[in-house]
């Protein structure tokens, strides 16, 4: 992997997915033609919901690990619309339980309409992904997709379930995050290859990798949190903090302080106002809370790429070599 000061821009992510530049194009007009509605309000929500997607990472491992496999067909195109659609579902549900106002640099569902019209929206979203999955002929991929999916949703119970839990470990913040977040990335790999033809061994290493590839990404995500700038991300910063979620920086400042030090960490995030990223800063750098989770999320990042070494050269294999240094050193 590079180093972290090779930061990528949005215009190299562009240019990582240049093997499927048309592929993807295709799925932008699937996505354009399935979310609408003959009812102008519902038509107005479910475009503006669909903006709020950004990067479009989970169609493009749809379609890029399907061509690192063999050839591109329709289902692909379909699957890769499906898994964006409930990728798009799940951070307005996300935003919802978060509080958040700001996503992709525009005003999230809830805080320009509310929560009951985003609740509604991310249920709607999920069932017109689960309509479309259902319309390629095996049913692989909508049992594939509905697993993936309740993963997703156990995770955010745990996660939800340890909240203010300061006693949490490394390995079970991995756990909850390797199902929230890399279910779904390992869903969308294990889809495109499998519906490539991949061999059974192909089609692991390539889930694999999308696991890996989900965890760098939520680790590096979680850092955003606590130290990024909000005009530069577009979103709301700082929810986990007042939501009171254990994150890796904040583990490993809580695993490597003394007892004292800890009641005074837990104490200042027990404070009421919005002002405990700042104060949270110099004990993150105390203990190189930051460098360790970056780290982490290079580790994860460099076995992801590991995981599929074995596959035939391609520019699609490069391309998704290339991803995990995007994930894990991206700044929005």
């Amino acid at each position: 992997m590079k180093d972290a000061a090779d930061k990528r821009t949005p215009d190299s992510l562009r240019d990582l997915y240049a093997p499927v530049k048309t592929p993807l194009q295709q799925v932008e007009d699937l996505l354009g033609n399935e979310l609408c509605s003959d009812y102008p309000f519902v038509d107005r929500l479910v475009k503006y919901g669909v903006r709020l997607g950004g990067k479009r990472l989970r169609p493009a491992l749809v379609l890029l690990a399907g061509q690192a496999c063999g050839t591109l067909q329709n289902d692909h195109l379909v699957l890769a619309a499906a898994v964006e659609m409930i990728h798009t579902a799940t951070l307005i549900h996300d935003d919802v339980l978060d509080e958040a106002t700001l996503r992709r640099h525009i005003d999230t569902v809830n805080s320009r309409w509310d929560n009951e019209t985003s609740v509604l929206l991310g249920d709607y979203l999920l069932t017109r992904s689960l309509c479309l999955a259902s319309s390629v002929e095996t049913t692989f991929a909508c049992r594939t997709i509905g697993a993936a999916s309740r993963i997703m949703c156990e995770g955010e119970l745990r996660q939800i379930s340890n909240r203010g839990n300061y006693e949490l470990t490394e390995q079970e913040y991995i756990s909850i995050i390797a199902d929230k977040t890399a279910a779904l990335t390992g869903c969308c790999c294990q889809l495109g290859a499998h519906y490539s033809g991949a061999t059974p061994e192909l089609e692991a290493a390539l889930t694999q990798y999308g696991r890996d590839l989900g965890i760098a990404f939520q680790i590096a995500d979680d850092l955003l949190d606590v130290l990024g700038d909000e005009a530069a991300v577009g979103k709301s910063l700082g929810s986990d903090l007042v939501k009171e979620k254990s994150t890796l920086p904040l583990i490993r400042v809580l695993g490597r302080a003394n007892s004292g030090e800890r009641c005074e960490v837990v104490e200042l995030l027990s404070r009421s106002g919005n002002h405990r990223r700042e104060a949270l800063r110099p004990w993150l750098d105390r203990f190189d809370a930051i460098a360790y989770a970056q780290e982490k999320a290079q580790w994860y990042g460099r076995r992801a790429s590991e995981a599929i070494e074995g596959l035939p050269a391609s520019a699609a294999r490069d391309a998704m070599q290339e991803l995990t240094d995007f994930v894990v050193t991206r700044q929005h």
